[in-house]
């Protein structure tokens, strides 16, 4: 992908205020709503594609926005923040249209305009019921006739599952392990592709996650993206974006649940003063300001070195554990602020604490961040790189 141009700082300005401007107007009115009845907001991503926000850190090119990373983060964050299950949902929208993005033939980046500017939406098929954490241990095939592969094995959390018009695919089309595997762009009305029923999930009820069934689909050579065998490489790349798009998701819902839970602190009185004035809640409170601003922070540097062409693997997996983990901290703690009422769906609260879980399992769990974090140690991957941004792109609240 080319690289992004620069954006000036009223430009990132203005994006930010745009998408604050949309996410109390348009998202912030529907969450609660959509949740509770497990209503999956196809048009959401509509009205966000239409205002830009679905392509910004890809090439203007291709029909993106051209942003750097570290501007895109922020409005995911923006976003994520008033509505958890469609952060999710952009950031694995992203995800799906990143190999189309960096090795799509130009014929194929032809596709590119609709998913980013919302009219289609894209989903992303990796994990197997018994391949999660392990995408080399894939079984789904894609099988080589003539002028076409036949795709046959299953695709299991596939956000989006059932309501995307195209899924990326990793299937394996040779025994070798690592590069034995490749990546198809399949259209959602294939013959021979179906979606289970979603499941029934603790939290982001929102989003639809169901597992995807390819019996035999047949799709044309022109839609594998990159050589054959160049799937996983194509993945694990899409990944350490994919990383930080979560990163940056989990940082929203932990500010949005500082925010009610500051809110609930200043309004609440016990023995005749606001309960933020009795220290052993305002040291929570702290504690929580601090979580967050931790995490923003990781993410944003992380940012920084990818937007600078420089690697950034190990901080993308260090930004992703990080902020999972202060989301599922703070989100609990917001709960605790509450008392009863935050353990009641009358506050949003709980919604929050039963989302934030998940962030800490997909996009690699963070058991697997772990791995990615001391493997890359291992190697002697512990250089002090710095990257100076503008700190006027800094999320001001």
């Amino acid at each position: 992908m080319p690289v992004s141009r620069l954006v000036s700082t009223q430009e990132a300005a203005d994006l930010l205020d745009l998408t604050r401007q949309i996410a109390r107007d348009e998202l912030a009115p529907r969450a609660a709503t959509a949740e509770a009845d497990e209503a999956f907001p196809r048009e959401v991503f509509r009205t966000l594609g239409r205002a830009g926000l679905l392509g910004l850190p890809f090439s203007e090119d291709v029909g993106g926005g051209g942003q750097s990373h570290e501007v895109y983060l922020q409005v995911l964050e923006e976003i994520a923040a008033v509505w958890a299950s469609v952060g999710v949902g952009v950031s694995v929208h992203g995800l799906s249209c990143f190999g189309l993005a960096t090795r799509g033939t130009p014929e194929q980046q032809s596709w590119l305009p609709e998913l980013l500017g919302g009219e289609l939406l894209g989903a992303y098929c990796l994990s197997e019921p018994h391949a999660g954490s392990d995408p080399s241990a894939m079984r789904t095939t894609a099988v080589r006739d003539g002028e076409d592969y036949v795709i046959t094995g299953d695709k299991a959390w596939t956000t989006h599952g059932g309501q995307a018009d195209s899924y990326t695919v990793m299937a394996r089309t040779s025994e070798d392990r690592s590069r034995g595997i490749s990546c198809f762009l399949v259209p959602a009305g294939s013959a021979g592709l179906s979606a289970d029923p979603a499941e029934r999930k603790m939290g982001l009820t929102g989003s639809t996650t169901a597992t995807m069934r390819f019996e035999g689909v047949r799709v044309g050579a022109d839609r594998r993206i990159g050589a054959e065998g160049e799937g996983l490489p194509i993945a694990l790349a899409g990944l350490d974006a994919g990383r930080l798009g979560i990163a940056a998701v989990a940082t929203g819902l932990a500010q949005g649940a500082l925010d009610d839970a500051l809110a609930y602190a200043k309004e609440r009185e016990t023995f005749g003063v606001p309960i933020i004035s009795h220290q052993g809640l305002a040291f929570l409170i702290a504690d929580m300001a601090a979580a967050v601003e931790t995490s923003r922070a990781m993410y944003l540097a992380a940012a920084r070195l990818k937007d600078a062409g420089q690697p950034y693997g190990r901080q993308a997996a260090i930004a992703k554990l990080v902020a999972t983990d202060n989301a599922m901290k703070v989100t609990t703690d917001a709960v605790q602020v509450l008392g009863g009422y935050g353990y009641t769906r009358d506050f949003p609260v709980e919604r929050y604490m039963r989302e934030a879980k998940v962030m800490q399992i997909f996009e690699g769990t963070n058991q697997i961040q772990r791995v990615v974090i001391s493997r890359a140690l291992a190697r002697g991957g512990n250089e002090r790189t710095t990257v100076i941004g503008d700190p006027a792109f800094a999320l001001a609240r």
